[in-house]
Order: structure tokens, then C-alpha cells, then sequence
């Protein structure tokens, strides 16, 4: 019993330690992308919406006045790794490794 309590007081050490071993992937994503988790769902300003977050049960948002800007608000589309762009723009998709193209 002793050895079972010492393991899982590794387990729970390491679980604080790491950071996002025990997080959902699209807070993963999320944070990623340099956004924040919140509990509404709509975003308040400067931010703006960018998927979920733990579990689709928050709503993952960007600063709209830092450097990362959605793909839409600058004109392109985002379209799966497999497409090519004639011209690719910078600009965040809300699709994992998704790129943004002004022209497809």
C-alpha cells in the first residue's frame, strides 16, 4: 500500500511539473498560438475568437492587436497542407497545420 501511495504521489508531481502533459489538445492548440482560454463564448475586445478550448467547453481567443492575425481578417482562406498556394500570406487557420494562401 505504502509503494502504491508513493507512486501515485510521483504521478501527481509529475503531471504539475510538465507543462501540458495533462492538457486537451486544443488548449494545446490554443495556447500554441499564443491565445487565451475563456469561459464565455464570445470574446471581449481587443480578442477574438479561435476555436475551443478544454474540450470545446471555452472559447480559445487571440489578441487581435498583437502579431498574430487570422488568416480571414487579412484577406486569405485557409486550406489543408495538401493544397498549394500560389501566393501564401501570414495569417493563423483554425485547423491544425492548415496554411493560409491569398490565392489557391
Amino acid at each position: 500500500m505504502k509503494l502504491f501511495s508513493c507512486l501515485m504521489a510521483f504521478l501527481l508531481f509529475l503531471l504539475q511539473a510538465v507543462p501540458g502533459l495533462g492538457l486537451p489538445k486544443d488548449t494545446l492548440r490554443c495556447v500554441g498560438y499564443h491565445g487565451f482560454c475563456f469561459h464565455s463564448k464570445s470574446c471581449p475586445e481587443p480578442f477574438a475568437a479561435f476555436g475551443t478550448c478544454s474540450r470545446r467547453q471555452k472559447t480559445c481567443c487571440i489578441d487581435t492587436t498583437s502579431n498574430f492575425h487570422i488568416c480571414q481578417d487579412e484577406g486569405g482562406h485557409c486550406v489543408p497542407p495538401e493544397i498549394e498556394c500560389l501566393q501564401e500570406q501570414v495569417g493563423l487557420c483554425p485547423h491544425g497545420k492548415w496554411k493560409c494562401c491569398t490565392e489557391v
